[in-house]
């Protein structure tokens, strides 16, 4: 009689898989957490764009910084494990942030101990608390994106024959970004605000939705770009280093 496997004794695509979907989920919570801060490089030069105006410098929010990972991370998922393992670690991704956004909201809500050596209650709220709208926004964004983005890699991986990896990785990615910009500039500036009705902040005219949302497009779309060589090296250690073949394209 064979020895009974251990439940803890994972094969390596399974392993492989766990780790990718934390990692995902850790870029995923982190870009959620840091993306109330804004950034600004200098580019050194100017370039002018018919829906933005004069760019002469990268501006946008430390989110940003974890977005090109989880672009890189869907897709060798997706390539490895199919349509369904993606979705299952999107709605992984989806369940913990949300969870996150919960213990961040009881938190907020917990008694404050009055002591020299506590952080300071208008420190705390002030980090967390303005970035309530912008977060739900975002998590429902990337729960749209996502989805579009695997059944687009899945339709381009079935058109070209599980060829032209870099086509259904940089394709996906800039359809479902732009599903993404859209929903959480809609969400988090106009929809949110409406809601909320907090008077600070000002509700955004549809009109100015999508202008607003292709600025942060237009570094998406470079990401996804620049992040096509790291594709392909994450699918060829895959693949060779592992041992792993990717999913059939009539499976995608």
């Amino acid at each position: 009689m064979s020895q009974r496997q251990h439940p803890a004794d994972l094969s390596t695509p399974q392993k492989l898989y766990v780790w990718l979907a934390a990692f995902f989920c850790a870029s995923l919570i982190i870009a959620d957490i840091v993306g109330i801060k804004l950034f600004r490089i200098p580019l050194g030069f100017s370039v002018t764009l018919p829906w933005v105006g004069e760019i002469s410098a990268i501006e946008h929010t430390c989110g940003m910084l974890t977005f090109p990972v989880t672009f890189l991370l869907t897709d060798l998922i997706n390539e490895y494990y199919g349509a369904k393992g993606a979705r299952r670690v999107t709605f992984i991704g989806f369940a913990m942030a949300m969870f996150v956004f919960l213990v961040i909201n009881v938190s907020q809500a917990m008694p404050y101990l009055d002591a020299p050596f506590n952080v300071k209650p208008d420190v705390f709220n002030g980090m967390f608390g303005p970035a309530k709208v912008m977060y739900v926004a975002s998590l429902f964004a990337y729960l749209a994106g996502q989805m579009s983005d695997i059944a687009v890699f899945g339709v381009l991986k079935r058109l070209t024959g599980g060829r032209l990896i870099w086509l259904r990785a940089t394709g996906s990615t800039v359809i479902s970004q732009f599903i993404d910009s859209v929903v959480v500039t809609l969400l988090a500036f106009h929809v949110g605000r409406k809601l909320t009705g907090a008077p600070a902040d000002e509700i955004v005219p549809l009109a100015r939705v999508l202008p607003i949302a292709l600025t942060g497009y237009t570094l998406k779309f470079v990401l996804a770009i620049a992040i096509t060589p790291v594709i392909y090296l994450g699918h060829g250690l895959i693949r060779h280093w592992l041992g792993m073949e990717p999913v059939k394209a009539e499976q995608a």
